[in-house]
């Protein structure tokens, strides 16, 4: 992973953190339900984005580099790998 990408992720992902946070001072707070949820609608809308912006990066480099190698394992074990991580996120 590059280090601007890197250093951008990050940023998002502090930003994310504290969307959590103020999640959980809305539920101290008793909050208006629907504003709870739309505020969790919005953290994981985030969170999807950066998860692909990791995914489109995982794409360009680790299963290039195997599909360059020519190496059929490594093609094998980078194609599963993509397969597990997407069934898994689309539960």
């Amino acid at each position: 992973m590059a280090k601007p990408d890197r250093s951008s992720r990050l940023k998002r992902l502090n930003r994310i953190e504290g969307q959590v946070r103020g999640l959980a001072r809305m539920v101290e707070e008793d909050r208006y339900c629907i504003d709870i949820i739309t505020q969790i609608s919005a953290v994981r809308a985030a969170l999807r984005r950066v998860e692909e912006d990791i995914l489109r990066d995982h794409i360009a480099h680790c299963v290039e580099h195997a599909i360059v190698s020519g190496n059929a394992d490594e093609q094998r074990e980078k194609i599963a790998e993509l397969m597990d991580v997407l069934g898994r996120s689309a539960r």
